[in-house]
């Protein structure tokens, strides 16, 4: 037996069973964050470009809808809308270790099946979990390496994720989903030069149509390779100049990787995020004072993927910790709105840009960062965050989750957002899918 067989064959022998509770709770949540994501970013000029495209290009058979909008499309550009919706304000789930963005995708391939057949809450939640699973196994295992070399994993994970996913939905067994994954193991994209524009959340969304289409044409047939993934000329092989390969099914239904996953408190890189904590709680500390000089003490990495000091957009404000900490320091709190095109071109954040440095250094863990300003009465104040919120070690609570989802969806289903934080929390327990395709879109 191959490695991609045996990681198959683990994959659907769970498929067959209830899967750990903590594991349900889990795959809950996710599904709850990215579907508030997806509905939050619904009516972006990015997601109406791709929805124009799928009714201009797509296949006449339009049965799926993507959350938040009125328009019925085809599956796959379903899928796509879906996917780069939810990921387009950097706002999804994230697993720490590998920067992997998984449920953007898993849930992407997954509705527009949902839409088609009876599938119980239950089952799209162990789908989706196990689809969430599979892309951060895939993952791990070529962390750091693959991603150090440019490749954005989310996008080059996701379509394995995506077609574990529909797989399961669509019942393939063993052999089938050996297929699906071969299929979808060559249908990988996305490098991190897109990152600031509108590729990035195409690239999540690209992966869940991919992954789609991979389950699809395994459940009719279509075979690959059954060394697809560790084969010399396979994914790893190309995709990665180191791998370690038994971490792909060591403990696979024992160990999840699903239960590292996290959920972001702000809508950017998430290697911002402990300086923009500390700009925060110095905003509170400033009383109206005006720094004359901001330093942040990072990771190295904080310079790498979030390094740019003048963005122009919000999208590439996503990717640039001295805006996030200026917008921390000027507004005290950082929401969508300090990513708005308009707030991020406005005078107040660029000056505060202009007076901040990274100062990087190995010292200083990933996860924390300190910030220096120095204010016109000559006093010095720090703020230091050691586990960012949001973090493994200071995880969002389901109250903190339930406010992020309302704030998300409120501005684009107002007055909807209970109802669909009440139908998702209840998918473990629901006879089918049907609520909540009904709860997540406009009223026809």
């Amino acid at each position: 037996m191959t490695t991609t067989q045996e990681f198959a064959r683990g994959l659907n022998k769970l498929a067959q069973d209830r899967l750990p509770e903590p594991v349900i709770d889990e795959a809950t949540r996710s599904v709850l964050n990215v579907i508030g994501t997806s509905i939050g970013a619904a009516r972006y000029d990015e997601i109406d470009i791709l929805v124009a495209n799928a009714l201009e290009t797509g296949a006449q058979d339009r049965p799926s809808r993507v959350p938040g909008r009125p328009e019925y499309l085809d599956m796959m550009s379903a899928a796509l809308a879906f996917g780069a919706a939810a990921h387009i304000d950097d706002f999804d789930d994230t697993h720490l270790a590998t920067v992997v963005h998984p449920a953007a995708s898993v849930l992407g391939a997954a509705l527009p099946l949902v839409a088609r057949s009876e599938v119980s809450g239950l089952g799209l939640v162990q789908a989706v979990a196990l689809g969430v699973e599979a892309q951060l196994r895939v993952a791990v295992a070529m962390t750091p390496w693959h991603y150090d070399d440019g490749w954005h994993i989310t996008g080059t994970v996701g379509p394995i994720g995506a077609a574990v996913t529909a797989g399961v939905l669509l019942g393939l067994q063993e052999a089938g989903l050996t297929s699906a994954i071969a299929i979808a193991s060559s249908l990988s994209l996305g490098q991190r030069q897109g990152f600031g524009t509108m590729v990035k959340p195409f690239h999540p969304g690209k992966a869940a149509a991919n992954g789609l289409l991979a389950a699809g044409l395994a459940a009719q047939g279509f075979t690959g390779s059954p060394t697809a993934l560790e084969g010399p000329r396979g994914y790893f092989a190309c995709l990665s100049p180191e791998v370690e390969l038994e971490v792909l099914c060591a403990g696979l239904g024992e160990q999840w990787e699903l239960l590292r996953n996290t959920y972001k408190p702000y809508p950017c890189g998430i290697v911002s995020h402990p300086a923009i904590e500390a700009a925060e709680r110095l905003h509170d500390r400033m009383n109206g004072a005006e720094p004359t000089a901001v330093r942040v003490h990072c990771h190295p990495l904080v310079v790498e993927l979030t390094g740019d000091p003048t963005p122009t957009t919000g999208l590439e404000a996503r990717f640039s910790t001295i805006h996030g900490v200026a917008a921390g320091l000027v507004d005290g709190v950082v929401g969508l709105r300090q990513y708005d095109d308009a707030r991020v071109i406005a005078p107040e954040p660029i000056a505060m840009r202009a007076r901040t440095v990274l100062l990087p250094s190995e010292a200083v863990a990933r996860a924390a960062a300190a910030v220096e300003v120095d204010l016109p009465d000559g006093r010095q104040l720090t703020e230091r965050v050691s586990e960012a919120r949001g973090s493994l070690e200071r995880p969002l609570s389901d109250t903190e989750l339930d406010a992020k989802v309302t704030a998300l969806v409120e501005q684009t289903l107002p007055g909807r957002s209970q109802h669909i934080i009440d139908v998702v929390r209840s998918l473990p327990t629901a006879d089918s899918t049907t609520g909540l395709l009904a709860a997540i879109v406009p009223e026809d």
